[in-house]
């Protein structure tokens, strides 16, 4: 569409249209010639934006154009999971490092100790379905009379990630029969001299039990296989080498074990408050010192089947003693009564 520029409202000749023509301006021809430049500035702007590190496209959603060597230049080539290499990650080595060497893990490793007659201290099981092998790994851990305890899995992954449901702490030293330290007194032509723990969990205690039994001559140191501290490498370390002189027994039945002793002559003397005072006793003679876990003390049955109960006398604010300490206390008084 056009329209005419300076055209007056008279009656036009031939000639007076052919002179106006030549003025004719398309429409809009003067606005296209503004907006083509206007478009122009604004690729180039564009064109900048791309270029320039970081900066963003001139549309939401549009990318900056690749260049073109950047664009043909061929991906690098992805490593196939085979072609890995199947070294160890740091954390897992780290990991294995700082586990406790009396701890077996996994099936295999648990079941042949079991099978090789390795001292147990206890078999952490995670709850659950057992499957084939892990019964029979139950199983035989019940026929050697080993402490199994059920625990959630959660558990067993703070220790370690590689344990297949189930793991195991072995005995850091072997343990012996209650009879073995009965032919040593023999042996020696000594009434036999023993110490009983009943309910001491701590190892530290333990550990310094044992100790104090080979400074005062005692033939063997006896623990109850449930609720109560073994030979664990804390034990053995806080023994100080005594466990290579004095020997451990861990028991069933302790109340079976202490009718045995007795049935053998063995006087039975148990620690209690309710006792009399341990500077009064007469430690002479076959004999076996009960020392239980400080606060709750020896418990009842073991009580009721002891012989004599003596007593540490008290002063001040404090109501008990270490039980490591207590049992230091009357095996000294113990060795001095017997000569």
């Amino acid at each position: 569409m056009a329209f005419y520029k300076d055209l007056t409202k008279k009656k036009m000749t031939r000639k007076d249209h052919l002179r106006a023509e030549s003025k004719w301006e398309e429409e809009g021809a003067r606005y296209r010639r503004s907006t083509a430049k206007a478009d122009e500035q604004r690729r180039e702007s564009q064109r900048a934006d791309a270029r320039r590190p970081g900066g963003r496209p001139a549309f939401r959603g549009e990318k900056p154009p690749v260049p073109r060597e950047q664009a043909e230049r061929p991906a690098p080539r992805q490593e196939k999971p085979a072609e890995r290499k199947a070294a160890p990650r740091a954390d897992v080595r780290r990991e294995e490092a700082l586990l406790p060497e009396n701890l077996l893990s996994g099936r295999n490793p648990i079941r042949e100790a079991i099978k090789s007659g390795r001292d147990i201290e206890k078999l952490l099981v995670a709850k659950g379905d057992l499957s084939g092998t892990a019964r029979e790994i139950v199983a035989m851990a019940r026929e050697r009379h080993i402490p199994i305890q059920t625990v959630e899995r959660s558990r067993l992954d703070e220790i370690t990630r590689n344990h297949q449901g189930m793991l195991a702490f072995a005995s850091a030293y072997r343990y012996y029969d209650v009879e073995d330290m009965l032919r040593d007194a023999e042996e020696k032509g000594e009434p036999p001299f023993l110490v009983i723990l009943d309910g001491v969990t701590d190892p530290q205690n333990l550990g310094a039990v044992i100790r104090t039994a080979a400074c005062v001559g005692a033939h063997g140191v006896i623990v109850p296989e449930r609720r109560a501290a073994g030979l664990t490498p804390s034990a053995v370390k806080a023994s100080a080498g005594a466990i290579e002189t004095v020997k451990v027994a861990r028991v069933t039945n302790l109340n079976r074990t202490l009718e045995m002793l007795k049935e053998k002559g063995v006087w039975l003397y148990a620690a209690d408050m309710e006792g009399e005072d341990y500077r009064t006793v007469n430690f002479s003679g076959p004999m076996a010192l009960i020392v239980g876990a400080e606060g709750e003390g020896v418990s009842r049955l073991v009580l009721e089947n002891s012989d004599y109960k003596v007593s540490l006398p008290m002063k001040g604010g404090v109501g008990s003693l270490n039980a490591s300490v207590a049992a230091g206390i009357l095996l000294y008084a113990a060795m001095t009564g017997r000569g």
